[in-house]
């Protein structure tokens, strides 16, 4: 108990890539896009715009929205898979953009599961000590790890940020809990190689690039059991069925996915939030760009309970419940 989202923040880059201007890059259509995946349209970033630009603007709208201010931060997490260096961190080139002098700073990679493994993270810190203030952010440049020439993968995926302040207040529910998992076994069902090893000795001779790769079939089987799963499981943790959830905020992988774990869970359209026309999958940044969505339009109010879930590479999965 006790653990609170103080505020949220999200950012888009200025550009917009339809799904015209891709079929004059691959063999496909705006019809053929649209009717596979729900998506119309992606943001992607642009001139001076990095993962950690992304997570920068949206910290700062999450910050004016809970009141707080960049010196209050104790910890900066970052959920991210596509930072632009690997030393120093995107949450630590945050802290030094926000100002944030008392923060110490890190970031995590559990692909598209990423936020809420990074807001169950948070949770333990205000928990350990109730003065502390957590800045955690879902924040991805997609664009910059795709091959554009892929059809499978290039319509996907979008680029953006999203983000949370969190902490303590006396006697309120908040943030309930998580059921969070993996499995390593079947990585190369979804995946991502790092640059070419400057080792002979271990270099990949097979080696496909720094861009996504993807059996799409293979993963619409299991992330759509896996979350089901998960969503089940941590209701039972904490006693609680589908009837008492206000609204439903899944990861936004693509149409297909949400509509038939819609279907599965037995949810209406009217308590799944969708957003995923205009963005595409914005991996670690789905979630916490449509709570921040959500929170804005007035779909989540006080004491309504919101189940978030989420499904990505690694395999990673999970389901958090949140008594706003």
């Amino acid at each position: 108990m006790g653990t609170v989202i103080l505020g949220t923040g999200s950012y888009l880059p200025q550009k917009i890539v339809t799904n015209d201007d891709l079929a004059r890059l691959v063999d496909t259509s705006d019809e053929w896009i649209r009717t596979r995946t729900g998506i119309s349209a992606r943001h992607v970033c642009g001139q001076d715009e990095q993962a950690c630009n992304l997570a920068t603007a949206a910290a700062r709208r999450a910050l004016a929205a809970a009141g707080v201010a960049a010196e209050e931060i104790g910890v900066i997490i970052v959920a991210t898979m596509t930072s632009h260096t690997l030393m120093p961190s995107t949450a630590c080139l945050v802290q030094k953009d926000l100002g944030a002098g008392n923060a110490f700073a890190y970031d995590i990679n559990a692909a598209c599961s990423g936020f809420l493994y990074a807001l169950d993270l948070g949770d333990k810190y205000v928990q350990a000590d109730h003065a502390l203030k957590v800045l955690v952010i879902g924040t991805e440049n997609m664009s910059s790890r795709l091959d554009w020439s892929d059809r499978n993968t290039c319509i996907l995926f979008g680029d953006g940020a999203g983000a949370a302040v969190i902490g303590y207040r006396e006697g309120k529910p908040g943030y309930l809990g998580s059921k969070l998992l993996s499995d390593g076994r079947l990585w190369d069902l979804l995946y991502m190689y790092a640059p070419k090893s400057s080792n002979p000795d271990i270099d990949n001779q097979g080696h496909p690039g720094t861009c996504i790769v993807m059996e799409g079939r293979e993963v619409f089987k299991y992330a759509v059991k896996a979350m089901e799963e998960a969503v089940h499981g941590v209701l039972a943790m904490e006693g609680l069925t589908l009837d008492a959830v206000k609204l439903f905020i899944p990861h936004q992988a693509n149409s297909r996915i949400l509509n038939k774990l819609a279907d599965r869970l037995q949810l209406p359209a009217e308590r799944v939030f969708v957003n995923i026309s205009e963005y595409g999958n914005t991996s670690a940044a789905s979630i916490p760009i449509a709570l921040d969505e959500a929170v804005r339009s007035g779909r989540i109010l006080r004491d309504d309970l919101i189940l978030i879930c989420s499904f990505g590479g690694g395999f990673t999965w999970g389901a958090t419940l949140i008594k706003w």
